[in-house]
């Protein structure tokens, strides 16, 4: 269990949102380049030093002493490469800043190539001098266990380098340009009576007014925008798709597309199977809220324009001070471990909030190494919505912060348990003001939020992933980017029924979403994460406070055993479809309770 940090806490804040401090990652990154990777290179020769000595009978001193060196590279280089990727993040529009992000990628990959003898050496190891040398390695040890799952999917030294450089001007600059192109986008409408030009990240507040022609004018200028590069778009999302198909299928033998993203999280093909197949065959609780919020917030006709119309009561604007604040209330409330570990977040400048042009659109995480605080991207404008992304995010930083005592290579929670802390922050802060607001309406208006978000980040993720999975197939079949849009319109009908007509233009909906670009498959996550969080909360309401060192312990596990052992630990079975269902069935509670509101 890491230990509890205290920080003095800020009595005044500014109401300006935060812009963060990259000095505490890299000393003079940009002209010291040169002199951060010659250290590096040093680092390496030392590790390339030992390949003659290499031998699965040698002693398990030296081979720790190894992994303990491999680890100081690991160090070195996350911190150039975070500093690389803020920077960008900061503004994609900045030419030195993509210029210095690709030069540091390309050094680093080529210096990391040189340390692949290791990996397919530890491989080549027999389980008896494996075990022996894993014993007393500690929080090493499941990355040790990691590379070796990957046996059966590694290729030749020389060819396993051949792919990391060829990554660099390939699969990667091919989504950096994906982010530049529509990070570029800036989108006209009309609201208020004046005409406006806007980022995605204001425009997309809009969906979210209360102004039922402004929300259809915010998709229809989304859209447009985007449809208008559609061409370009398209063939960025099938070369990403072809070079997963050729490198994953094609030359490592996964049995399918998505078994290489369902490896490197540690959960069975089947448990993935078996979440998809609840999620969608639950489809009908969000019709039927849909339709229960149709009538909450008078719309008529209910369609996918107005999904995230704002219940009556809530359209007002939120100060970032009053954000912050009521965000770190609810971490205290919790446990004032995670309050303090939330606000060394803000008090280190380690969070970048406000929007402007060029900023990445969204928002993120970023945990560096184990020990430094990590860093957070907002883009603040003042929402309701903002609030809870706000809470989210913390809660991956308080993630990364209770597991600090592992390695750099372990104390990353793996992919599915990734959004636990993240998404537990959101159902706190929620509970927190359900629990203060004793108005029926602004109670009601709190569930409709809830449930917002739970159809967002569970089933709308899952309808992404079943997406990817026709369309890796399509693509591989040949298909074009207008058969791909009738595919995505296809599974949004299916998944709204009756309930919420799709207008056509939804049909280009998968080109402006980023996580289909950059990591396939990776939505999944997001509803393994929510499911989840659903049965642990409910947990901690039957078991109050008792409940919540268990969950630290979870945390702070990181990413140091297999998701399925830590589960365990809270008696959670991934693989079974009860298990999932439960997580639904709270849902349905939600649902239900939103309708007494209504009597």
């Amino acid at each position: 269990m890491a230990g509890t940090h205290h920080v003095k806490r800020r009595t005044t804040r500014s109401a300006v949102p935060d812009r963060w401090n990259l000095a505490h990652l890299v000393a003079n990154p940009v002209q010291q380049l040169e002199q951060h990777l010659a250290d590096l290179e040093g680092h390496i020769q030392q590790i390339e030093g030992t390949r003659r000595t290499l031998s699965p009978t040698m002693s398990k001193d030296a081979f720790l002493s190894l992994i303990k060196l491999n680890e100081s590279v690991t160090l070195a280089s996350s911190r150039l490469s975070a500093y690389a990727y803020l920077r960008f993040s900061e503004n994609t529009m900045d030419s030195a800043a993509r210029s210095f992000k690709s030069r540091v990628e390309e050094r680093l990959t080529a210096l990391h190539n040189r340390l692949i003898f290791f990996e397919l050496w530890w491989q080549g190891v027999d389980e008896h001098n494996a075990n022996r040398l894993m014993t007393g390695t500690g929080s090493f040890r499941y990355y040790l266990e990691t590379i070796r799952r990957y046996k059966p999917h590694t290729l030749s030294e020389s060819e396993e380098q051949i792919i990391n450089v060829k990554n660099i001007t390939g699969r990667s600059a091919v989504h950096t340009l994906y982010d530049v192109v529509t990070n570029g986008f800036s989108f006209t409408l009309r609201a208020a009576g004046k005409k406006k030009t806007v980022n995605r990240e204001t425009l997309m507040t809009y969906v979210r007014g209360s102004v039922a022609s402004v929300r259809q004018t915010a998709y229809q200028e989304l859209y447009r925008v985007f449809t208008a590069n559609r061409d370009l778009l398209g063939e960025i999302y099938k070369t990403l798709v072809t070079d997963w198909k050729s490198e994953h299928i094609g030359l490592r033998h996964y049995a399918s597309a998505i078994a290489a993203r369902n490896l490197g999280n540690d959960i069975p093909d089947s448990a993935v199977d078996v979440l998809l197949s609840v999620c969608a065959n639950n489809a009908e609780i969000f019709q039927r809220y849909f339709k229960l919020k149709a009538r909450i917030c008078g719309i008529k006709p209910m369609n996918r324009y107005h999904l995230y119309a704002p219940h009556r009561s809530e359209t007002k604007s939120f100060a970032y001070t009053d954000a912050v604040e009521m965000v770190l209330a609810a971490y205290r409330d919790f446990s004032p471990q995670l309050g303090d570990l939330a606000e060394r977040v803000f008090a280190e400048r380690h969070i970048d909030a406000p929007t402007r042009p060029g900023k990445i659109g969204g928002a993120y995480c970023y945990s560096v190494v184990p020990g430094l605080t990590p860093y957070v991207l907002l883009n603040f404008t003042g929402d309701a919505r903002d609030i809870a992304t706000m809470a989210h995010e913390l809660g991956h930083a308080v993630h990364g912060m209770l597991a600090a005592h592992h390695s750099a290579f372990t104390f990353h929670s793996t992919l599915p348990l990734a959004e636990t802390a993240s998404v537990f922050g959101e159902r706190i802060l929620s509970d927190r003001l359900m629990q203060q607001e004793s108005n029926n309406k602004v109670r009601q208006a709190l569930l409709v939020n809830q449930l917002d978000d739970m159809y967002a980040t569970i089933m709308r993720q899952a309808y992404f992933v079943r997406f990817e999975q026709h369309a890796h197939r399509m693509i591989a079949d040949g298909a074009t980017g207008d058969e791909l849009a009738a595919s995505y319109l296809q599974e949004l009908r299916q998944q709204f029924g009756k309930a919420v007509p799709v207008p056509d233009e939804f049909r280009w909906e998968w080109l402006t979403i980023p996580h289909l670009f950059a990591s396939p498959f990776y939505c999944y996550a997001y509803s393994f994460g929510n499911l989840l969080v659903l049965a642990l909360y409910r947990k901690y309401q039957q078991e109050g406070p008792s409940f919540v060192p268990q969950y630290l312990e979870l945390l702070a596990a990181g990413g140091s055993e297999s998701p399925q052992n830590i589960l365990q630990k809270v008696g959670v079975d991934m693989a079974s479809a009860e298990f999932w269902q439960s997580g639904f069935d709270t849902i349905h509670e939600m649902v239900s309770q939103l309708e007494k509101t209504m009597s």
